[in-house]
């Protein structure tokens, strides 16, 4: 697969700067694979879409503010997004670090807001740092105290403190995180309300949560012209023994698997072909999957997603569920309707 198969036309004036006044007042683009057809429906429909057994996948990781602002002695200042603590020491955390100059092993840098500093002690691949935290024993509590929320660059706003924060630290997450190991949010489930959740539940559909700790790998642009040569960034999952065993309920009574989001797909099936017979068994790990067109779905019947960069793993991805010429059809069709983009767009409903 070339890299220009990735690519569409996208107006900037679609890429969603803020959430929907309302989660569930997203617009959802539905795509039928067998068909091609495309049809123009409200989030708050989704439950009409569903099927008595169904069972819903989320992902329950939640999102830390895991963008922090740092000072270097001679002033500079720039940020570092933490990314995963190493296991043996809670304190050296692996990051991004976005600098104008050089950065230099050995380097001490201040925490702006929250004191302490953090010690970079290592470089590693992908453009990476270990950096190891001073003046905390608790990283996660500094992120809370001194950290911004990890929005992608394209959501712009404002350095230092921001007006709408609050709203960010509300909204770019899901209502059912529970986890807090992700950088970055898997945006397919910002749209879901306990109303609309209860309305899922009450039309015979189950959900089941897995968790995968969401990092900038995820959404890192696609840069080999063959995309099969782009490196993944791995991600650590978790399944529990109650989703395993609804997984396999569901599709024993001949339900669907929808996977709510990209993230979930990616867990289940990177799960799924760990396993024996082809469906997620209870466990965690960590996975460097990637999905490209071409591969074979063993666990995921239906897809709730958002809208996805050019040159992304994810569209990748979406184009593996559905079809690359549907999807970019069905792209076009969003286009010319105007959705809203990205993170904080409309959703889209393949099945």
């Amino acid at each position: 697969m070339r890299i220009g198969d990735l690519d569409y036309d996208l107006p900037e004036r679609l890429i969603a700067q803020e959430p929907a006044a309302r989660r569930d007042a997203s617009r959802l683009l539905v795509l039928d694979r067998a068909t091609g057809a495309v049809s123009h429906r409200a989030f708050a429909d989704l439950p009409s879409l569903l099927r008595p057994g169904d069972l819903l996948v989320v992902n329950d990781a939640a999102v830390f503010p895991a963008r922090l602002d740092l000072r270097r002695p001679t002033g500079g200042r720039f940020d570092a997004l933490l990314l995963e603590p190493d296991p043996a020491d809670p304190l050296r955390w692996e990051a991004l670090l976005n600098a104008h100059g050089k950065i230099r092993v050995g380097e001490r840098l201040a925490v702006e807001r929250g004191g302490g500093a953090a010690l970079v002690t290592e470089g590693w691949r992908a453009g990476t740092w270990t950096v190891r935290f001073e003046g905390t024993d608790d990283v996660r509590a500094l992120a809370a105290l001194a950290g911004r929320v990890p929005l992608p660059p394209y959501i712009r706003r404002a350095r230092g403190a921001d007006a709408r924060d609050p709203l960010d630290r509300e909204r770019y997450q899901t209502v059912y995180a529970r986890d807090p190991v992700a950088a970055a949010a898997p945006t397919a489930g910002l749209h879901f309300t306990p109303e609309v959740l209860r309305a899922c539940e009450a039309r015979g559909a189950r959900r089941a949560a897995v968790t995968l700790a969401v990092g900038p790998g995820t959404f890192r642009p696609v840069k080999a012209e063959r995309v099969e040569e782009h490196p993944m960034h791995p991600e650590r999952w978790r399944i529990p023994e109650a989703t395993a065993g609804e997984v396999r309920g569901a599709r024993a009574a001949g339900g669907r698997v929808v996977a709510v989001g990209t993230t979930a797909v990616r867990t289940l099936e990177a799960a799924a072909a760990a396993s024996p017979d082809g469906l997620p068994r209870a466990g965690e790990g960590s996975t460097d999957l990637f999905i490209l067109p071409g591969h074979r779905f063993r666990c995921v019947d239906a897809l709730l997603t958002n809208f996805h960069l050019p040159r992304s793993t994810l569209l990748a991805l979406v184009m593996a569920f559905a079809g690359r010429e549907a999807v970019l059809a069905a792209y076009r069709e969003a286009v010319r309707a105007e959705y809203r983009f990205f993170s904080y767009g409309d959703a889209m409903w393949i099945a």
